[in-house]
């Protein structure tokens, strides 16, 4: 019992970090690829969440549009 633990900069020194998405990426990707998968899929509702903070809701309307709210945290 004499081991001495790894502090946790040592546990974690060689994970790698993941990059930072920039928002207007995330936003690209819901109001093209989202949307499309959407439509093609015949969906009525969708909530995506990409674990960073970035949201977004996406609803079908009566008139066959798609109405999309996106939210976001960003650390400055």
């Amino acid at each position: 019992m004499s081991e001495e633990r790894k502090t946790l900069e040592e546990m974690t020194a060689d994970v790698a970090e993941k990059p930072q998405r920039d928002r207007k990426n995330w936003v690209a990707f819901v109001e093209s690829d989202v949307v499309n998968f959407l439509t093609l899929n015949e969906i009525e509702k969708m909530t995506i969440d990409d674990g960073a903070g970035n949201k977004a809701k996406l609803t079908r309307r009566k008139d066959g549009s798609v109405y999309v709210e996106c939210t976001s945290s960003n650390v400055l």
